[in-house]
């Protein structure tokens, strides 16, 4: 019998098919058409996005370069001008210039960050989820130990140990935060596992990991989404705290690197509040807009969170 005639003398209850991943990643567009938050959350990061990319072009100065007054005087601490909209520090580098540079490095941890803890995560969930036994033991005791371990200590001990690297920054926050995404996914395939579709595709033959990664995980894809945009915010402060404390990769501008240079500088006694505020601003933006994109996947999949 081929596996078109072993379809149609399936019970009707069995013909029900999982969502697509099309459809899982859809949901974004769904989410911020619904949450007028989420959408917020969405334009702060496309205007950082662009910003992003469009830094070489709109900084006017080399955010590492040392600028120098017409007199050969180095243009250190000025305040805001037509010529440095935003002052210089203490070595004379255009904070302005540093502040778009610096929108870079968090987007690039955060969203990178993000990614991998969402991978590896959701991996681990659909494994455990979908095994069981020792597997789903091993796994979730990996989990527990995760949750056991203080973060930011142990990433700034980590991260000093690996190396003042920006990729070590992302490889830690990766082996560090999944272990909230994975223990939400596997509780969802552990529900899931259990559904009339997943057992037709036992019956028509489909191997462990087609049920897997084409069965099951498009319907938790929105949950791992939700967690994603949780742990991009995450992310993007656990950098900041890392550079201020002067563990991070010093050869590139981020806000902490701003911030931890304004402090060392003394700038909040000489109330330069242009140096550290706007560094700052910037970094409760991008944070907001992961719990602003989060709290709208989280009104789609628990609709009683929606407020009627």
């Amino acid at each position: 019998m081929s596996d078109a005639e072993r379809t149609l003398t399936l019970p009707t209850r069995w013909s029900q098919a999982a969502s697509s991943w099309r459809d899982a990643l859809g949901t974004l567009a769904v989410v911020a058409r619904r949450d007028r938050f989420a959408l917020v959350g969405i334009i702060i990061y496309v205007a950082f996005f662009a910003i992003a990319l469009l830094s070489p072009v709109l900084a006017p100065y080399n955010p590492q370069e040392l600028n120098y007054l017409p007199g050969g005087d180095v243009a250190a601490n000025l305040p805001p001008s037509l010529s440095h909209p935003m002052g210089t520090t203490n070595l004379g580098r255009d904070i302005f210039s540093q502040l778009l540079y610096g929108s870079r490095a968090a987007l690039m941890v955060g969203f990178v960050a993000a990614l991998g803890v969402v991978i590896l995560g959701t991996l681990v969930g659909l494994v455990a989820g979908y095994y069981g036994g020792w597997v789903d033991t091993v796994l979730m005791r990996l989990a527990d130990v995760a949750f056991g371990v203080p973060f930011l200590p142990m990433a700034i001990v980590l991260v000093a140990f690996l190396g003042p690297n920006i990729w070590n920054v992302v490889l830690v926050m990766t082996l560090l935060l999944w272990r909230d995404t994975g223990r939400i996914i596997r509780a969802q395939v552990l529900s899931l596992r259990e559904r009339s579709y997943i057992e037709a595709a036992r019956v028509l033959g489909a191997s462990h990991t087609r049920t897997m990664f084409v069965h099951i995980a498009p319907n938790v894809l929105p949950l791992s989404f939700l967690y994603g945009s949780l742990a991009i915010g995450w992310a993007i402060l656990t950098e900041a705290s890392i550079s201020f404390l002067g563990f991070g990769d010093p050869n590139v501008i981020s806000w902490g690197f701003m911030l931890q240079d304004a402090y060392n500088s003394q700038a909040l006694a000489r109330q330069a509040f242009h140096w550290f505020v706007p560094p700052g601003v910037c970094i409760m933006l991008a944070v907001m807009a992961g719990f602003f994109i989060s709290r709208g996947y989280e009104e789609l999949l628990f609709p009683r969170l929606r407020r009627r």
